[in-house]
């Protein structure tokens, strides 16, 4: 029997919010996409060094927020515009959607198409459906356990690379860290031979790394609503992920250490971490 499968799943309509996730990251997409063509008159406001948030964030999440409250109304709503203040409790909530409705907001605001839109849905404090729309292209990746990975309709499988060499490496950083904390991993990877991109969007990079298009993705510490998505998607498409979620990570952040099974022992020793548990 699956988890999924056991009575105590079953009986949060986990279908229907499979569904739902991915009518909903659409119709925000869609709507992401009419401002981005519009992005010169958006209100601006910088949260950080490298931080911004957008009237179209606000106005996207809140779309999102309104359609998961109004179809369940006794889950729980992550999101990353609404994110401060949140109470420890969340995390004991038997639902929780984690959002961000416009991963990449730099990406978006600058004109680029490096940006998606992500819904992650934890049940009983497990990640068990993944979403990230991109608009731009109009790839669509989900999954939920059990049921595999897939853009559109298409299966996703994790690359099968053993070495960095063989592929790229999706990474990214943001200022919560200092350089120190990322520097040398890059400089070790590249004296691998290997080689990296970094697009802005963590979400996105992920669902690559689910479709096999990059060969894994890390970065020293990310918000769970830039991975939760992407983790339930590396998972079904056979890849292996690191514990986000120890040690408080759904509000407080953690790394992410994603690849196929192969690479993942060459890659977290890269990284010089201390042994992670894989989830």
């Amino acid at each position: 029997m699956t988890l999924i499968e056991s009575p105590s799943r079953f009986s949060i309509d986990f279908d229907v919010r499979y569904a739902l996730a991915r009518k909903i990251a659409q119709q925000a997409g869609e709507r992401a996409l009419q401002m981005f063509r519009h992005r010169a008159v958006l209100e601006v406001e910088h949260k950080g060094l490298q931080d911004f948030v957008s009237i179209a964030d606000r106005e996207v999440e809140g779309m999102i927020r309104t359609a998961v409250s109004e179809a369940f109304p006794d889950d729980a709503f992550l999101g990353e515009e609404s994110a401060a203040g949140v109470s420890d409790t969340l995390s004991s909530e038997r639902v929780v959607w984690v959002v961000d409705p416009i991963d990449g907001t730099s990406c978006f605001l600058n004109g680029l198409y490096a940006w998606c839109v992500s819904i992650g849905i934890l049940v009983d404090g497990e990640p068990l459906i993944g979403v990230v729309f991109d608009p731009n292209s109009g790839e669509l990746f989900h999954a939920a356990q059990g049921r595999g990975a897939f853009v559109g309709q298409t299966p996703l499988n994790a690359s099968p690379a053993c070495s960095v060499r063989e592929g790229l490496l999706g990474v990214g950083f943001s200022h919560r860290l200092k350089p120190e904390a990322f520097m040398p991993f890059l400089g070790r990877l590249l004296g691998d031979g290997g080689m990296f991109i970094r697009n802005g969007s963590g979400a996105l990079m992920l669902a690559y790394a689910a479709a096999g298009r990059l060969i894994g993705y890390y970065e020293p510490h990310i918000n769970a609503w830039d991975c939760l998505a992407g983790i339930v998607l590396m998972r079904e498409a056979g890849g292996m992920v690191n514990d986000f979620l120890a040690n408080g990570g759904l509000l407080r952040g953690n790394p992410i250490i994603a690849s196929g099974s192969a690479l993942y022992p060459a890659l977290t020793a890269l990284i010089d971490a201390q042994a992670r548990p894989v989830s």
